[in-house]
């Protein structure tokens, strides 16, 4: 469906994309992800064909965006960060603009445009002019201009800046409905919203590829040990006790519970490790009843973090606060 390969792209000495490769597959929704300055819109402005690349090539359903810029552009339909709206038109006189644009067959261009207002549910607002219409409507809008001409691939540029709640609910369960006859292609800062929505993701960083995998497979990568949270009545001494008597647990930390009778434990394994049903067992055989017990798992956001980099950066940020605010006591 599409092929990105060895892509780079120059400003000057500043390197936005380095050598970027990947490839898109049919019928499928992919998060694109990254830090501000990563390069993902660069990315998907020469994937649009909007701007040139320094170096390598993007081909689209076999046709080179760069060589065959019509063929190439008439299976994407692109919906920017800022809709490219005309804010004195009507709904309707925009997307018929759009239509005739994308070289619509007139026969065919009032019935596609309808069908496509429905599907976006903007046929109550089709006779209003844009500049009056809600973030959320402006945002249907032109993910309507996006779909005409039924494109194989629908890009999507952070579909869900500046939304409310209840219209990112809205816009994530259009986008699940396209993806039923498009390939989808969204890029977001969003991260629960991507895992909320995406089959695969790739995270860009510093102009180059950290990872592409599904949201289960990117946290299972990232891991490499499973953490036990334990909650139990009994005193710590017994718990740990038993903990050491386990020998598949790598290390654990023991703390005081919410009240006398109760206490914690963190427990570290391998990732590929099960030893609560054994920890059960133990338990109960040392009358200890299990009050909690569950997984900690890394969420979407820590797996991104670590990925770019930007976790480490974090870190030191606070450090070098510590230190400038232990100088300024001296």
């Amino acid at each position: 469906m599409i092929e990105v390969k060895n892509l780079t792209k120059k400003y000057g000495n500043h390197t936005a994309i380095d050598n970027l490769s990947f490839r898109v597959e049919r019928g499928m929704i992919y998060g694109f992800l990254g830090p501000n300055g990563a390069g993902k819109s660069t990315t998907m402005n020469i994937m649009t064909g909007y701007i040139a690349a320094t170096r390598g090539t993007v081909r689209i359903n076999g046709y080179d965006i760069l060589k065959e810029p019509k063929k190439a552009k008439k299976c994407i339909g692109y919906l920017p960060e800022l809709p490219p709206v005309y804010q004195d038109m009507t709904v309707w006189e925009y997307l018929n603009f759009a239509a005739q644009l994308k070289q619509v067959k007139k026969s065919e261009r009032a019935q596609q445009l309808e069908k496509i207002m429905e599907q976006t549910q903007i046929l109550d607002v089709k006779d209003r002019l844009i500049k009056n219409l809600s973030k959320g409507y402006k945002q249907r809008v032109g993910l309507a201009q996006a779909i005409i001409g039924y494109p194989e691939v629908i890009i999507l540029d952070e579909p869900m800046v500046g939304l409310d709640p209840k219209q990112i609910i809205e816009i994530r369960t259009l986008i699940k409905e396209l993806s039923r006859n498009h390939t989808i292609i969204l890029s977001s800062h969003i991260l629960s919203e991507v895992s909320a929505v995406c089959d695969h993701i790739m995270i860009i960083s510093k102009g180059k590829l950290a990872a592409s995998d599904t949201p289960e497979g990117l946290m299972t990568l990232m891991k490499g040990g499973r953490q036990l949270e334990l909650c139990v009545c009994g005193e710590e001494e017994a718990l740990r006790g038993i903990l050491e008597s386990i020998t598949e647990i790598d290390s654990f930390r023991i703390e005081s519970g919410k009240n006398e009778e109760e206490c914690n434990a963190v427990i570290r394994t391998e990732a590929e490790v099960d030893i609560r049903k054994e920890l059960f067992y133990r338990l109960a055989s040392a009358n200890m009843p299990i009050m909690q017990l569950g997984i900690s798992e890394k969420s979407l956001e820590d797996v991104f973090l670590e990925l770019t980099g930007e976790a480490q950066a974090a870190e030191e940020s606070i450090t070098e606060t510590e230190v400038t605010e232990d100088d300024s006591n001296l």
